[in-house]
């Protein structure tokens, strides 16, 4: 297993996971991993044999992240287990969509939301769960993940995706659905005109105001907004939970549950 060897061998394979736009935008060094200011700024962080988290920052002790991934192995060591990733961009402005109105973490507690910032993020053009734009990195890091897995003699990759928009967002780079692939073509159909979700965009929330079907963003907000829980449908007999997804490692497949739609 790559945790069990010495930390810069370790650390030199992890770092296959790291887009090299983040180094060169951000004047971070591949090998020291430190700054303009010869800080260190890269944390790769193993958790036992088979989890690592990989952290960017613009300077040491920032709250936020540029570039975060979560991967794990696979109890058969042929599949990476893609837990999380998330990228930021330093200069956008922030929303604090992941604290309450007292300053409490939200972190992944979405019983608990804060609608002002969330309010705040939704017309700036964000989507649930960003606290700040992106880097538009996905095809990159998809590449990464492609020689991360070479590397490593692994087969496949698999994930969750944690709400709408980000599986609209795999699904155009190449993932195909383990599970759930039907829910999504199903809430597709309903979000079309004179279906139950697209009836329940009546402006009873900012979340579900009409035209917010023709978006992807649109579309996950108003789900976030628990627009799923308001209706009765045989497909969708549940709330929302994160559809599983994967593809093989050097595939990309062509699978499009929201034909035509801008994100």
């Amino acid at each position: 297993m790559l945790n069990c060897c010495p930390e810069v061998e370790r650390n030199e394979v992890y770092s296959l996971l790291l887009p090299s736009t983040i180094f060169e935008r951000f004047q971070i060094d591949p090998k020291t991993f430190e700054n303009a200011r010869e800080k260190k700024v890269v944390q790769i962080v193993s958790h036992g044999c088979g989890e690592t988290t990989i952290e960017v920052r613009l300077n040491p002790g920032d709250k936020d992240c540029i570039f975060y991934m979560d991967v794990a192995d696979s109890s058969d060591l042929v599949q990476l287990l893609w837990s999380f990733i998330n990228i930021n961009d330093p200069s956008g402005e922030r929303f604090n969509t992941d604290v309450d109105e007292c300053g409490n973490d939200l972190w992944l507690k979405w019983g608990t939301r804060n609608l002002k910032e969330e309010l705040r993020s939704m017309k700036a053009g964000l989507a649930p769960g960003q606290t700040r734009r992106g880097l538009r990195l996905m095809n990159e890091v998809n590449r990464c993940l492609d020689t991360f897995c070479c590397v490593l003699n692994i087969k496949s990759i698999f994930m969750e995706a944690l709400f709408y928009h980000n599986a609209i967002i795999y699904e155009r780079h190449g993932f195909r659905y383990f599970e759930g692939e039907k829910r999504m073509r199903r809430i597709n159909e309903l979000f079309q005109a004179g279906g139950k979700l697209y009836e329940k965009l009546d402006g009873s929330t900012p979340f579900r105001r009409r035209g917010l079907e023709k978006t992807v963003r649109g579309r996950s907000w108003a789900i976030h907004d628990g627009i799923l829980n308001d209706i009765v449908d045989d497909i969708l007999d549940e709330p929302w939970y994160p559809p599983k997804m994967y593809r093989m490692v050097g595939q990309y497949y062509n699978i499009d549950t929201f034909p035509g739609g801008s994100y």
